[in-house]
């Protein structure tokens, strides 16, 4: 039941960044375990005000992750990583339209400059999707989406960065969902390293480049039917003399 308590871990982690660390724009943590230490990685936007001055406000967190798991003394250890591409993080984006509409932004502006901030990243698709009481009394749900989105199989697991945000604001609680659909990069480093499964590449062994192609072509591939071969004329007799 090791695997039940590593989630329950993560789950509660998690959760205690988010609360601790909103506004400084978190995205995410990620727990590596060895022999002798656990090294927990914390992802943002601005690292500079989680390390704080002169790293007081990292080795704050590092103390309350410690007594509250019961970690021994200089077993636990944290570190604050840098998001790379801001726009192309489900979690950050999500925080961002969270902050958006906690200050009084309208719904549909705040979520529209969200779609087109990721999709100036680089992402092949977005999708956010704001459920709550938004202006009257009854509850509706609103989708905003640009570009190409899967929904099933296993490429959507592995290119879609997906998040969920609760909003309490004065009239009830807002739900927030954000899908991003990324690219495939070969560096792994803006998105993941496979393809996309239905992506051909044509690859061509001629050394000259074909000629462009400006308007329709049309090529007979019927072989055409050998000329029949003629035979020469014969040649004349030569006359019969009268006796």
């Amino acid at each position: 039941m090791d695997f039940v308590a590593d989630g329950v871990f993560y789950a509660e982690l998690n959760e205690f960044f988010q609360r601790e660390l909103a506004n400084d724009g978190y995205s995410g943590c990620e727990v590596r375990v060895t022999p002798t230490h656990t090294n927990i990685i914390v992802r943002a936007t601005h690292t500079q005000e989680i390390l704080g001055v002169n790293n007081r406000r990292i080795r704050m967190l590092t103390s309350i992750v410690q007594k509250r798991f019961n970690f021994p003394e200089g077993t636990v250890e944290l570190f604050a990583e840098k998001v790379t591409a801001r726009g192309l993080c489900a979690v950050a984006q999500c925080e961002s339209l969270k902050f958006k509409l906690l200050q009084g932004l309208a719904v549909r502006r705040a979520a529209y400059s969200v779609v087109r901030y990721v999709m100036e990243s680089g992402a092949k698709g977005c999708e956010v999707i704001v459920s709550g009481k938004l202006r009257a009394a009854r509850a509706k749900s609103m989708k905003f989406s640009e570009g190409f989105m899967l929904h099933s199989g296993n490429p959507a697991k592995e290119h879609i960065d997906f998040a969920v945000r609760h909003v309490e604001m004065k009239q009830g609680v807002l739900g927030i969902k954000v899908k991003i659909m990324l690219d495939s990069d070969p560096t792994g480093r803006l998105g993941p390293k496979t393809p996309l499964p239905d992506i051909v590449t044509i690859l061509s062994n001629d050394a000259k480049d074909e000629a462009p192609i400006d308007g329709p072509v049309s090529e007979s591939k019927i072989p055409a039917p050998e000329a029949a071969e003629v035979a020469p004329p014969a040649e004349a007799a030569p006359p019969v003399e009268a006796f």
